[in-house]
């Protein structure tokens, strides 16, 4: 493992999920992947895929709201022999609130998953690749990042504030080696939690209505790989049948 690389992906859930798939992507590309999450069953079962391909990784259960958390993660990350080359921060699900009825806790809880963990997570990876002059940090948008509608109030409000984080870091730290951008997904993303859970939908939608987790994963790694005289900041991801 000595000669490997490492990523951080922070929000990981199912295997057939958006985290999971930029796990599976990264250690096929030969990196060692520090697998982040808050459950640590769907983390297992990714680290089990990924190494069932030869790859390797290691999950961490991690809240990305707890600085200590986020601490933690960055510090048993740092006991992996390897430069730590990639971090992607992918927490936040579509939260959903009618801004009229809603608790202040829960629109905090939303900013604080969605805003806070990427700050956290940000700052952490920052301070390891500032230095070294070298790295790429990727933030996870969606189209609440560019239109707030209802009933998304909370969840657009903070993903707007991601957005202009990772701006923020990018002007700032790109000077200085370290490329900071940010993926726009326009619509659903064709993984478990669509299709599972919301069925009625994943038909309707069709396979093609739907943005492939292949191909998702295949941009995260292409941006990531961009030489240093044509970095990309932001980035946005749709299907063929989006309406935009």
């Amino acid at each position: 493992m000595a000669d490997k690389n490492k990523a951080i992906v922070v929000g990981v859930g199912p295997v057939e999920g958006m985290g999971g798939a930029l796990c599976l992507k990264l250690a096929a590309e030969g990196l060692h992947v520090v697998v982040a999450g808050r459950t640590e069953a769907k983390l297992g079962s990714v680290v089990a895929a990924i190494e069932g391909r030869g790859g390797s990784a290691e999950p961490v259960v991690c809240d990305s709201g707890d600085p200590a958390g986020v601490v933690c993660l960055f510090e048993a990350a740092d006991r992996v022999p390897g430069k730590l080359d990639l971090v992607v921060y992918n927490a936040g699900n579509a939260a959903l609130g009618t801004l009229l009825d809603m608790e202040p806790a829960y629109f905090e809880a939303v900013w604080r998953t969605t805003c806070f963990g990427g700050f956290l997570v940000g700052q952490q990876a920052g301070r390891r690749m500032v230095d070294r002059g070298g790295g790429t940090i990727l933030f996870t948008g969606a189209t609440a990042s560019v239109k707030a509608r209802p009933p998304f109030g909370a969840f657009a409000s903070a993903k707007f504030a991601l957005r202009g984080l990772a701006q923020a870091m990018a002007r700032d730290w790109g000077p200085r080696g370290v490329h900071v951008a940010h993926v726009v997904i326009d619509g659903a993303i064709a993984g478990e939690k669509i299709k599972q859970g919301l069925p009625q939908v994943a038909e309707r939608l069709g396979e093609e209505g739907m943005v492939g987790l292949v191909g998702l994963a295949e941009a995260y790694w292409q941006l990531h790989k961009q030489p240093r005289t044509a970095w990309t900041h932001e980035i946005d991801v749709r299907t063929l049948k989006e309406t935009w």
